[in-house]
């Protein structure tokens, strides 16, 4: 996202492209994987083939579309990998469409400009654009070359406009062609930054349909099947930072899904709970996750997860690293209806980066910065948890948790009200001071797209939602009706609202065509039949003051009030939570509250222990656990989710079947074969890291074998009591066989 993430990848480039340069990558002859054509697992990346970056993941994802793209596509391929392409639709190195060699027409006045004249970009003339009518037929060049090399999947990364932009004279004209009137400065009103966000949503569309359609006609043409994806950020992030995308509504204009850009970055953002302003990366990044993966559970389509084991400011602590990564990767399995992720952007980084030892508060003032490589214990930690995310796709899901079937409605307008004259809170405290409540005391509400409801199905999941108007705005008159038809069919709607947001009067469908309603808000009320007499604006009505009607087999309850301003109380969470229950209650929902959340798929257990919680004893659950996060992958018998910790579990007891498996590894496992006194698999991993394989035995071990080369006694560990025999060897890219006989 910021200009350090693109200067770091391009000096982990040069140094990797000097490292494959020394050594051509022999194909690698592997045991197949059935499953690989799944593409569970993705990583991007701008460097050739390296040995120390061997990951094992089904899919590479070579960045860029210059003209070497080809030969990086071949030389992945070559490595066992499914490969695809991946470029930058907002910025790039795209200088030949700027300066007119591609059509000889000058677009350097399309470089999205602020209102005092400054191009926004990542350094030089690599300019964040605002996409002009040949723009997207420009990037079709490149996305050639892509499908020309062979990559199977197009993926078209961060199609984003800044809300301060909208200034060049390339807007204007679009201005202009879209609504038919002379520009105005979006500084200007309400009204105006509301249009200049719908322009640019409309931009992006129109510039990401057209790829879209060039390559459904090349597919066409050629029998190919190849698919489009956008990388993107979540919703709730580009509001917060004040970036405009289209976001859900791709999948209408061709996108055949979406990688959820989610990673200690984005998700350190601080937010306000209870007064209190800070990073809270665990439920921040669930709210991220949960925000794209119900754009695609109700319009289809595949959905990545990220996270990233560092992230784009190279000054935080490997240990700051490690902790928010442990963060993100468990707020990630949170949602059992994902389970595909890119485990790592530029893995180069993050296996040659150099990155501070200690953090920053614990450095003395002008005290010199230790950097080092990233210490084997986290690159052995990520490379086991990178291995299980592979094996995700479970059936049997079970939750330990709050009250479940809650949702919190989403807009991709959020995006639309974040500049001058007036923004919206700028901690986003009209979502979060809804959504941070519900999460903390161990329910998992959903944050759920308003676009998408009027699909088939879309709130079928949902008993209670919480929606407000506060920070967002209904782009289309539909999303009312299929509330409506959700409220009779027993749904309780919790609308939280005083109507004092300035964009309750822009020029939108709600007062023109006919239609006079003041708000929104009374808009919807009016299609559920519920008569509107408020018109004094309340800003701090007490929950228990709230009103509600019955409407078909559901509910409505309004509470005037802004939930913005609830983030800001110190009683604010316990007032959402009271309206809450109150709601669970006319929905027929058992209203639970609890300081964790737990996850059962298949045999992993996801747990994390929430702060700022309710008052209770840490939850102990017992068992028999292999833990993920370990490098030792010790056996632990209690897990205590005590406030702030974080945990991914394999369950030794649920383990499929009886015979001799590999439980987990910091490599790649392939090809297991067993026989009745041995278990013979294939391994392979970065070059230059450890595999620790914990591997489930009916006896003990009588001898290892590495490539037929017995394994050194001090490298073996045999646990009796759990039949458990961890074997340590080092990785290698061009793979090994290992055999244990018992």
């Amino acid at each position: 996202m910021f200009p350090i993430r693109f200067i770091l990848a391009s000096l982990f480039l040069a140094a990797l492209t000097v490292t494959a340069a020394q050594s051509a990558p022999p194909p690698i002859s592997r045991p197949p994987d059935p499953n690989q054509r799944l593409e569970r697992t993705c990583f991007q990346t701008g460097a050739p083939w390296s040995p120390r970056l061997q990951l094992g993941s089904d899919l590479a994802l070579c960045y860029g579309v210059g003209p070497d793209i080809a030969q990086r596509l071949s030389e992945w391929r070559m490595q066992g990998y499914r490969v695809g392409v991946m470029t930058g639709v907002s910025w790039g190195n795209y200088q030949d469409y700027l300066y007119g060699k591609y059509d000889g027409v000058s677009h350097v006045d399309e470089a999205q400009t602020d209102r005092y004249g400054h191009t926004i970009g990542h350094g030089g003339d690599v300019y964040y654009m605002c996409p002009g009518k040949d723009y997207g037929n420009y990037l079709c060049v490149g996305v050639q070359r892509a499908l020309d090399g062979g990559a199977s999947s197009i993926f078209l990364e961060e199609p984003e406009f800044w809300v301060r932009a909208g200034y060049s004279a390339g807007f204007k004209r679009e201005w202009q062609d879209y609504f038919h009137t002379p520009w105005i400065p979006p500084y200007s009103s309400p009204d105006a930054q509301y249009k200049a966000s719908e322009l640019k949503y409309y931009l992006f569309r129109r510039a990401l349909s057209q790829i879209f359609a060039y390559v459904h006609a090349y597919n066409r043409r050629t029998g190919r099947h190849v698919k489009c994806y956008v990388p993107t950020h979540s919703l709730i992030n580009y509001a917060h930072w004040g970036i405009v995308s289209p976001e859900s509504s791709l999948r209408d204009v061709g996108a055949d899904g979406y990688i959820c850009q989610t990673w200690t970055g984005t998700a350190r953002t601080p937010n306000v709970y209870e007064g209190k302003e800070k990073e809270r990366t665990f439920e921040t990044a669930f709210c991220e996750y949960g925000a794209m993966m119900t754009v695609v559970h109700s319009g289809g389509g595949k959905l990545w997860f990220l996270n990233d084991p560092v992230e784009d400011n190279p000054d935080h602590s490997w240990e700051d690293y490690r902790a928010n990564w442990e963060s993100t990767l468990t707020a990630s399995l949170l949602w059992p209806q994902i389970w595909r992720y890119e485990v790592m952007p530029w893995p180069e980084r993050v296996w040659t980066g150099t990155y501070p030892t200690l953090p920053a508060s614990e450095r003395k003032a002008g005290q010199p910065v230790q950097r080092a490589p990233i210490p084997q214990d986290y690159a052995t930690e990520l490379l086991t948890v990178l291995n299980s995310l592979n094996d995700m796709r479970q059936k049997q899901v079970t939750w330990d948790c709050g009250t479940q079937r809650l949702g919190v409605m989403v807009s991709d307008t959020m995006m639309f009200q974040r500049g001058d004259p007036v923004s919206s809170d700028p901690n986003l405290g009209s979502f979060f001071g809804m959504s941070l409540p519900l999460i903390k005391h161990g329910m998992p509400a959903a944050p759920v797209s308003l676009e998408t409801c009027i699909r088939p199905g879309a709130l079928e999941a949902y008993r209670v939602l919480l929606m407000t108007y506060e920070g967002m705005k209904p782009m289309d008159p539909q999303v009312h009706a299929a509330l409506v038809k959700w409220v009779k069919m027993g749904g309780v709607l919790v609308f939280i609202d005083n109507d004092s947001d300035p964009y309750n009067s822009i020029h939108s469908w709600w007062n023109s065509g006919g239609l006079h309603y003041a708000t929104p808000r009374q808009a919807l009320f009016a299609s559920l039949g519920v008569p509107d007499h408020h018109k004094a604006v309340v800003k701090q009505q007490p929950a228990s003051s709230a009103r509600e009607w019955k409407i078909g087999r559901g509910a409505l309850i309004w509470w005037q009030q802004s939930p913005a301003a609830l983030s800001y109380m110190e009683n604010g969470a316990k007032q959402v939570l009271s309206i809450v229950q109150r709601a669970c209650k006319l929905a027929g929902l058992a209203y639970r509250a609890t300081n964790y959340i737990a996850l059962r798929r298949g045999p992993y257990l996801i747990a994390a222990g929430l702060s700022e919680s309710r008052p209770a004893p840490a939850y102990v659950i017992k068992g028999r656990f292999l833990n993920l996060f370990d490098p030792k992958l010790t056996v632990l018998y209690e897990v205590s989710l005590s406030p702030g910790t974080r945990w991914t579990l394999l369950d030794l007891n649920r383990l499929p079947g009886k015979e001799p498996k590999v439980a987990a590894a910091s490599c790649r496992v392939l090809g297991v074969k067993t026989s009745k006194h041995a278990i013979k698999f294939w391994t392979e991993g970065p070059q230059g890291t450890e595999a620790n394989a914990c591997i489930v035995l009916p006896e003990s071990p009588r001898k290892a074998l590495i490539d037929g080369l017995a394994a050194p006694a001090e490298s073996m560990n045999w646990d009796e009591s759990n039949h458990l025999l961890h074997l340590r060897f080092p990785n290698g890219a061009a793979g090994k066989w290992v055999t244990v006989e018992f």
